[in-house]
């Protein structure tokens, strides 16, 4: 075929790969780039072509060579951007969108590839304002109709749902603009017209698992006992989907139900045997519900030797008592992924266990936990919780996290508009850089000290309230950052330096339950109201119970400044 034009190359590719096999079509697009180097188009299509394909990395450099070739041709810029957007290399994609602005003012492509590039950054202002001139330019644009909307969802704005009903005059058949509106209206208060949507769209697309995961919070919310059945019906209508009971086991797993998750994962297995990853999380679940011999066998049978495995597979030994194994597959685990949160959490438990000094270095050493007041707090802090209370009186016990009991706020707060929540943002990021500032030395060989002289951001942002009778967080970690925190906005009455019981104190280092292990906190802290609690994310951490009133807390987590914040 070395008689080939490029545009006949380009021509056998496409037809391969609307045939079904990208594989083959990308192999004839390699053999076309190597006889015309220098054809941009050929790249460029070879971007496209990976990026159907689900390789956006490789789909980026594609464009770049074309951009390259084609002397810095905006669309092909403007789709490397959207690339990087697509492999989480949010920085990049902004700095190169950047860079060909003055060329690009114009177009509605490039301002929504901005915005998306944005919002996956966590900057919901920018994006918020980018998609506006997107639309400005171009109002039918669906890609900027739904990110707009999304981005409105996220910062509460009123008009939520409006942006949703927009967005579905373009693009009616979008099942995720279906979703946006249901979870647009059951926060406007509107839970019946919420769960009547979803129930279509579940209908209709038994297989989308964010409308299944989202049902199953509805009807959590509404007190139901079975909130999952809706899943078993889903997959009886797609058998072939591995996707619906991996979705089902892990919102089951996310509350606790350990054994239902392991049994939804077993009929999986028998059903799709070449899924390997099922192995390995019906061994997770198993476990975490105690049936160790189970996991045992499991895990023994495993062909998996990636590091997420050697972390599970850890938990089953501290399980066990086999502390030296545990350690042996952490060592490994962490070597290869040295920013490994779970790895470094794990290890520091061990530690303690064999009295290793090595735990100290690693989680108490002077000023790596603590209490700080918070800057500002008697001007930021009270009109913030006025708004708070207004979110978590529409806002459910969520599924799948730490919270036992109580309400967590929807979305990242600190992308939401409200002028408030923007000022309470600006206070903790002075109070982190105090945090920071009193530290122990950099050391490269630290999860967290390693990073101490590096670019630092908020990601992950929400509010949880709690109230007395039994609620509380479960004893978990945050391994997306490096350091974690709780701003204590409103405490219970009890919580008191008096208090033998401790009742609502925060708990650092006592192992999660599941790991059934007796080992105590390495330090318990007695909350103050207008006070950050900061730790590193390494440590596991969870609140005791309280009896009367009400706790509510700010948290986030802190990461490298140019980690995505999704």
């Amino acid at each position: 075929m070395s008689s080939l034009t490029p545009q006949q190359w380009a021509s056998r590719a496409a037809a391969t790969a609307q045939g079904g096999d990208a594989r083959a079509a990308l192999q004839m697009l390699a053999e076309a780039r190597q006889a015309f180097p220098q054809e941009a188009g050929l790249w460029h299509y070879s971007g496209k072509l990976a990026l159907q394909s689900g390789d956006p990395g490789a789909a980026a450099d594609f464009f770049a060579k074309a951009c390259e070739l084609a002397g810095g041709k905006v669309e092909f810029a403007i789709d490397q951007a959207i690339a990087l957007t697509t492999a989480n290399r949010h920085r990049e994609a902004l700095d190169l969108l950047a860079a060909i602005e003055g060329a690009a003012t114009d177009r509605a492509s490039y301002w929504s590839a901005r915005a998306n590039a944005a919002r996956g950054h966590g900057d919901a202002g920018d994006a918020a304002g980018w998609y506006d001139r997107a639309l400005a330019l171009e109002p039918q644009r669906s890609t900027a109709l739904q990110g707009r909307a999304g981005l409105a969802l996220e910062r509460g704005e009123d008009d939520a749902v409006a942006r949703f009903d927009r967005a579905l005059q373009v693009d009616a058949g979008n099942a995720l603009l279906w979703l946006g509106k249901a979870q647009a209206l059951d926060v406007a208060g509107d839970v019946t017209g919420a769960r009547t949507i979803i129930e279509q769209v579940v209908a209709q697309a038994p297989h989308y698992t964010d409308a299944l995961f989202f049902l199953a919070q509805l009807r959590q919310a509404q007190g139901e006992q079975d909130y999952t059945s809706h899943y078993a019906d889903a997959a009886a209508k797609v058998p072939q989907d591995p996707n619906i009971p991996d979705s089902w086991a892990r919102t089951l797993a996310g509350m606790d139900s350990n054994a239902e998750a392991a049994d939804v994962i077993a009929v999986a297995r028998a059903r799709f045997p070449q899924v390997e990853r099922f192995k390995l999380l019906e061994a997770i679940y198993a476990g975490a519900a105690g049936d160790d011999d189970r996991a045992e066998v499991l895990f023994a049978d495993l062909d998996d030797t990636s590091d997420d495995r050697k972390v599970h597979e850890s938990r089953h030994r501290i399980r066990r008592g086999e502390f030296d194994r545990a350690e042996a597959l952490l060592e490994v685990a962490e070597y290869q992924v040295s920013h490994d949160i779970r790895a470094w959490a794990l290890r520091g438990i061990l530690w303690r266990l064999s009295g290793d000094p090595r735990e100290e270095w690693l989680h108490e050493q002077a000023n790596l936990y603590g209490l700080r007041p918070l800057h500002d707090a008697e001007s930021v802090l009270p009109p913030a919780i006025a708004r708070l209370h207004d979110l978590h009186d529409g806002s459910p016990l969520p599924l799948g996290q730490s919270l036992r009991g109580g309400t967590q706020t929807r979305g990242r707060l600190f992308d939401r508009g409200e002028p408030e929540f923007q000022r309470l943002r600006e206070a903790i990021e002075a109070t982190i850089e105090d945090y920071r500032a009193g530290l122990p030395a950099a050391d490269a060989t630290h999860p967290l000290l390693r990073h101490r002289e590096t670019d630092w951001r908020i990601v992950g942002s929400w509010s949880v309230r709690l109230s007395g009778g039994g609620d509380y967080h479960t004893s978990h970690i945050h391994p997306q950052g490096i350091v974690s925190s709780a701003l204590y906005c409103e405490l219970p009455q009890e919580v008191a330096d008096h208090d033998p019981e401790q009742h609502g104190w925060l708990e650092l280092g006592r192992p999660p339950p599941d790991l059934r292990l007796e080992l105590g906190p390495i330090a318990v802290i007695r909350p103050r109201a207008g006070h950050l609690a900061l730790f590193p994310s390494t440590l596991y951490h969870g609140t005791r119970p309280f009896d009367d009133g009400r706790r509510m807390t700010v948290a986030f987590d802190v990461a490298l400044a140019d980690k995505p914040s999704g």
